[in-house]
């Protein structure tokens, strides 16, 4: 599978872990950030990783930071960008099957290493059912992202 995967500075060192072991998968990685320690504010990081999934140059991403929600916001304003924060392996099933989620946040200081590659193990192989209800309720959500349109219609 073909990743974007980032981090702030606080979740570089799971970040890595991550990294390292879907490179060893033979997952191919762009890895969109940050590259140290050092203080990274996480959406200049998030939103180029978001923007480049959404343009379908990768299939999905992981973006990681201290808590997971802050990559999560500013991955959901890019258009196109279902992000969604997954720290047990059930919720990373159901954002793939129910909500088609194509960006899976992590917290750093939240989840261990071994949980998060189990977290991420199973949503990289769960997929979108494509039920009709589901299916419809994500179409009232990208009518959001459509001026003047509200999800209602």
């Amino acid at each position: 599978m073909i990743i974007a995967i980032g981090s702030d500075h606080a979740g570089f060192a799971l970040k890595e872990i991550i990294r390292a072991r879907l490179e060893s998968q033979d997952h191919r990685l762009t890895d969109f950030g940050t590259h140290s320690s050092e203080p990274a504010d996480y959406p200049d990081i998030a939103v180029p990783l978001a923007q480049a999934v959404a343009s379908g140059r990768f299939e999905r991403g992981i973006m990681v930071c201290g808590a997971g929600i802050g990559s999560s916001l500013a991955c959901n304003k890019v258009p196109g960008i279902r992000a969604a924060v997954a720290h047990d392996t059930y919720s990373a099933r159901m954002s793939r099957e129910h909500n088609d989620v194509n960006v899976l946040c992590l917290g750093g200081r939240v989840v261990g290493p071994e949980l998060a590659m189990e977290v991420v193990r199973v949503w990289l192989r769960s997929e979108f059912t494509g039920e009709e209800r589901h299916a419809r309720r994500l179409e009232k959500i990208s009518r959001l992202e459509r001026p003047g349109a509200d999800a209602s219609g």
